[in-house]
């Protein structure tokens, strides 16, 4: 007697445990853990995620497993079992996991196909007459999306039953199951080659045809349509009249949508220095599932010490996955990579479509590409022969997922290093806090004290914005030293970069009469006037108003602008700069396509004087002719509700700080700031982070925060105030005695509004929860499933190890 085989299939939905599905025996071959599968829900189909195969049923009737759309599993054993271990860290549905695992298109959406076999005699009544007639109507087949609409009724169990009983069989058909996968017609020639008898027969009069067969013939028989086409110099008409006669056929091939074929590659250096090949070393030394830190200063070659290693593991056949923060994720990085490794590297990146990060996944998991480049996801990239993940910049906050499943990217790539017995690289000029406690000792802490080349490190200056008045009449603190810094840089034909991290023109309206503001009317924060066009928008849910000739408040006819961003910066250049050439990098200027690119491709010829901008322009780039870099205000995140807010500051103004006297012209940095004696600007502007990291220690120590101690963050919104906070209390209560009767070291904070109280017409209340790791991490596991989907009109979000505090 057979046994029933069931698997537990994981869903992309908030529920805490898979589902079961018996196997039927024509699926048993491939249904394995790892596997795509197309499974009833309801009255309605889904693609999940086979986590496990016993034998062990559900409680209620089986239903059965429709579909494998897979030849192999989509995810390694690997791959699923770090998805089950980051889904119990992070307290996370593994569904949830799972989905952030695969490209969107891998998830699609299924077309059910009804098709009516051999109706019993005497005909059938009810429900299920009704479909077998409407089907009869649609000439013995429909979809079971159609068939309920037409029924006014969900029909699956109909169809379900029919089918037990042989009156109907159901197809599935995920039109999008290969995921987006591009395909191309190509034509094939068909049996063997005519002879010249035949040729001069069938060509006589159709000399177009017998070029178009000539071609194809020449081109091994088989070529895509539109290059034979191309090739043999006709139209579409006379192919169609040889796939009509029988001679050549059309077949779909699948290809693959690579966005950066066509960008020039950047070859790598030649030779590596004495210390990088030191570096290479010590990260060679590391054992299978170690992490290292490789603690450079801006400058140094860190990115060549990196691709040295990969080059080392491709030799051995080994794969690898090097991660750089979504903002350096510039055609650049990719264009040194790829001169490194050629068509060895996919990219993943989220300035891709959805169906161009498949091809490059599907690439990867063939294993026709060895290396990954990408942002924060490509930490799931499915390489083979793992050998090391890198994490570039690993200090940026941005490797922080900020939805479910709230994952770091560093925290993953550690668990999948020791799952796969690979090594981890953890590269900064400005290590965070974590990985510089964690990662210590001379065999895991690596250094690359000075830049390539010998070049100093540009000496900062700190200018006082209390001492140095404005000489501009604009909101923009700009003072007469870094004034004079710019117009000696640009007499020299040299290159500006000035950061200011605040996009738009001003940061509000403010009444001067009454003191009201402009706010925004979903959120609990003002709105930042733009120009170009002209308006007041929330930069949190994009709300957008008419720039007010009045106070709303009282009717005065005056309003001023509070504040300065980027645009009114950029104005401010044009008119004392007036033949300098500018460019802006910030979001407003860098929402389409490869517009980072177009930029920064102007600044490197030359054709940009002064480059000005957000933190984007703190990261990565490397410009000999830069001499000069002014932070306009260094103060703007420094006092942020955030325990994190100093290193915040730290790490961009020494980052920035970084961009300058690359070159054999060498250079300098000013930073404008009201607190210039800051301990965070002090040691920015001597190049300590070593220094900083010891200051910072010791103030993390009390009150406790990481790395003192281990924090998750619980946030509760709801469209009703005195219900989120009546239930941010109810939990706080409930975690309270949770705690106390498990004896768990832990400590309860809150509940407290967030800092921004309302986002999206949603209130927003917080609680903090800290304590010892282990006690954290069995909390989480207990509350995590809890606090899955809503209460009513409430939700509940969990965020272990939060990046901010906002």
């Amino acid at each position: 007697m057979t046994v029933d085989r069931f698997a537990q299939v994981a869903l992309p939905l908030p529920v805490a445990e898979p589902y079961r599905y018996r196997v039927p025996a024509t699926l048993a071959d491939r249904a394995l853990p790892g596997a795509r599968v197309v499974v009833p829900v309801r009255q309605r189909e889904m693609i999940g995620i086979i986590t496990a195969v016993d034998d062990i049923g559900p409680d209620a009737a089986p239903r059965d497993l429709l579909a494998l759309p897979d030849d192999e599993p989509a995810l390694s054993a690997p791959l699923l079992a770090l998805a089950g271990e980051a889904a119990r860290h992070w307290g996370c549905p593994p569904g949830l996991m799972l989905r952030a695992m695969l490209p969107g298109p891998l998830w699609g959406r299924t077309t059910v196909t009804l098709r009516l076999g051999e109706v019993p005699a005497g005909g059938l009544g009810g429900a299920a007459g009704a479909l077998v007639d409407w089907l009869r109507h649609r000439g013995g087949h429909g979809t079971v999306q159609a068939a309920s609409r037409a029924l006014h009724r969900p029909v699956w169990e109909v169809a379900d039953r029919l089918r037990r009983v042989g009156t109907l069989t159901i197809e599935v058909a995920p039109p999008d199951v290969r995921g987006g996968a591009a395909t191309e017609r190509v034509a094939v020639l068909v049996g063997d080659p005519l002879t010249l008898t035949e040729r001069e027969r069938r060509f006589h009069r159709a000399p177009a045809r017998r070029a178009l067969y000539q071609a194809l013939e020449d081109a091994g028989g088989r070529q895509s349509a539109a290059a034979l086409i191309e090739r043999a110099g006709t139209s579409a008409a006379p192919l169609k009249a040889l796939v009509e006669s029988g001679i050549v056929a059309y077949e779909e091939e699948e290809v693959s949508r690579d966005p950066f074929a066509a960008l020039a590659t950047t070859p790598p250096p030649a030779t590596l220095t004495d210390a990088q090949q030191g570096a290479l070393e010590a990260l060679g030394a590391l054992a299978p599932g170690e992490a290292g830190l490789l603690f450079g200063v801006t400058g140094s070659g860190k990115t060549a010490v990196y691709l040295e290693r990969i080059r080392q593991l491709l030799r051995e056949d080994r794969g690898a996955i090097l991660l750089v923060p979504e903002i350096a994720l510039t055609p650049q990085t990719v264009a040194r990579v790829r001169g490194a490794f050629g068509d060895e590297v996919a990219v993943l990146h989220s300035g891709l479509s959805d169906n161009e990060r498949a091809d490059a996944w599907r690439m990867l998991r063939r294993g026709d590409r060895r290396v990954a480049v990408g942002a924060r996801s490509a930490v799931f990239a499915p390489v083979a022969r793992l050998g090391v993940i890198v994490l570039d910049e690993e200090h940026e906050a941005s490797y922080k997922n900020g939805e479910t499943p709230r994952y770091h990217a560093r925290d993953i790539a550690r668990m999948r290093a020791r799952l796969e017995g690979a090594t981890l690289v953890l590269g900064s000029a400005t290590p965070s806090l974590e990985s510089w406690v964690r990662i210590s000792g001379p065999d895991h802490r690596v250094m690359l004290p000075a830049r390539i080349g010998g070049h100093p490190l540009p000496p900062v200056e700190l200018v006082d914005l209390r001492r140095e008045p404005s000489i501009a009449d604009s909101a923009v603190p700009w003072t007469a030293p870094l004034d004079e810094a710019v117009t000696t840089s640009l007499s020299r034909g040299e290159q500006v970069l000035l950061l200011l991290n605040r996009r738009g023109w001003a940061s509000f309206i403010q009444c001067p009469q009454c003191g009201a503001t402009c706010d925004c009317p979903q959120c609990s924060i003002t709105l930042t006037v733009h120009r170009h066009p002209e308006q007041l928008r929330c930069h949190y849910c994009d709300h957008r108003a008419a720039v007010p000739t009045a106070c709303q408040a009282c009717g005065a006819k005056t309003t001023r602008h509070r504040g300065a961003g980027t645009q009114q910066l950029e104005r401010l250049m044009a008119e004392r700069f007036p033949s300098a050439r500018l460019a802006r990098m910030d979001l407003d200027t860098t929402s389409t396509r490869w517009s980072h690119h177009h930029i920064l491709e102007r600044v490197g010829r030359g054709e940009v004087d002064i480059l000005l901008g957000t933190q984007m322009i703190a990261k990565g780039l490397d410009f000999p002719n830069v001499t000069l870099v002014g932070v306009i205000d260094a103060d703007l995140a420094l006092h942020l509700p955030d325990f994190r807010a100093s290193e915040r500051t730290f790490q961009l103004v020494a980052q920035v700080a970084g961009r300058a006297g690359r070159g054999p012209k060498g250079g300098r940095v000013m930073v404008q700031s009201r607190q210039p004696d800051h301990p965070a600007l002090v040691r920015a502007a001597a190049h300590d982070a070593e220094g900083f990291l010891a200051d910072e220690l010791v103030l993390r120590q009390s009150p406790a925060y990481p790395p003192c101690t281990a924090l998750a963050r619980v946030v509760v919104t709801g469209a009703d105030q005195q219900a989120v906070m009546a239930r941010a209390i109810e939990f706080g209560e409930w975690s309270e005695r949770a705690i106390a009767r498990s004896g768990r070291a832990l400590l309860v904070l809150g509940p407290a509004p967030c800092p921004i109280e309302r986002i999206r017409n949603e209130w927003r209340v917080h609680l903090l929860i800290k304590g010892e790791e282990r006690d954290l991490a069995a909390w989480v596991r207990t509350v995590g499933p809890r606090l899955s989907g809503r209460r009513g009109e409430v939700r509940l979000s969990l965020d272990r190890d939060p990046v901010s505090l906002l």
